[in-house]
């Protein structure tokens, strides 16, 4: 069910600081237009630190209501809380949608034993398929390959978003869980070598701006057609490096409004990219070949 191009949404917000909800469901309507294979309200990139508990329910439903059944729907849950997490997924499954993308506890630095005991508890309050996000360099603790065998012994923890930026990651997971369990990249730049090495797809955040070229990329990959791959990263590459120049997605956002997206504020403690920024992102559009939008 979850492969290819997903992108992690950001959310569009109006100038005074709101959900803008009729222009997230216009998005998410060209997401699937464009070729994207499943999608992800309320992760990380969608801002999701800084969203109400109402606005991340919001969020989710509007994606929901607006991907009507097209593509799957996997909703960022995860938070440091464990009681927090149960809610925010149960919220998730009463939405609609088709599985939970939850990442590892950030500040708290728990235990392997203690990532478990999260996990674990999670998966028992829901009905969601799970997917584990592995971001060490963001949640400071990294989920090891002994721990995530552990859970993938739960029916519903399905897969991994890994974004650890170690390629052998994924063959030390393919050996330990087998082929079965699903591994989502979360990183664009490496997706290659990823998809090379036993990936399914990607999580993507250059899927917000650039989702055909992303959605190829990934149908290609999957085809085992991997010098074609490589010319769509070859285009796809300045924008991937470009995301994170700043901090996400605030360059996202502003390649967004440049296509005419409608997609341009940030919330604080996030700020809008800097003016040295602009041009090596107005660069990269114009390698990737990139157009104007019209939503």
């Amino acid at each position: 069910m979850f492969s290819g191009s997903i992108p992690a949404l950001i959310t569009p917000f109006t100038e005074t600081g709101d959900v803008d909800h009729d222009q997230y469901q216009k998005f998410v309507d060209w997401q699937i237009k464009e070729g994207s294979h499943g999608l992800v309200p309320v992760g990380t990139t969608g801002e999701s630190p800084t969203l109400s508990h109402v606005e991340h329910n919001d969020v989710v439903r509007l994606c929901v209501e607006a991907a009507n059944g097209r593509v799957p729907v996997i909703a960022g849950t995860g938070s440091n809380s464990t009681r927090e997490a149960v809610e925010l997924t149960q919220q998730a499954q009463n939405n609609g949608v088709d599985g939970a993308l939850v990442v590892s506890p950030y500040y708290n630095k728990p235990s392997q034993e203690g990532l478990y005991q999260h996990f674990k508890t999670i998966h028992d309050e829901s009905d969601l398929p799970i997917i584990i996000y592995n971001i060490p360099g963001r949640s400071v603790v990294d989920i090891s390959v002994e721990t995530m065998a552990r859970m993938f012994e739960l029916p519903r923890i399905i897969g991994v978003k890994d974004a650890t930026g170690d390629l052998q990651r994924c063959a030390d997971q393919r050996a330990a869980m087998g082929p079965d369990f699903v591994q989502l990249s979360g990183e664009d730049g490496t997706a290659l070598g990823f998809m090379a090495m036993g990936g399914s797809g990607c999580i993507s955040v250059t899927a917000n701006v650039a989702p055909k070229l992303c959605s190829e990329f990934q149908e290609a990959c999957m085809k085992g057609d991997f010098a074609a791959a490589l010319e769509l990263q070859d285009r796809l590459l300045p924008l991937h490096k470009a995301m994170f120049m700043e901090p996400s997605p605030a360059p996202a956002k502003y390649v967004a409004n440049v296509l005419g997206l409608g997609v341009e504020y940030v919330r604080a403690p996030l700020l809008p990219v800097t003016d040295a920024l602009k041009p090596v992102l107005d660069a990269a559009i114009a390698h990737a070949g990139l157009d104007k939008v019209n939503l």
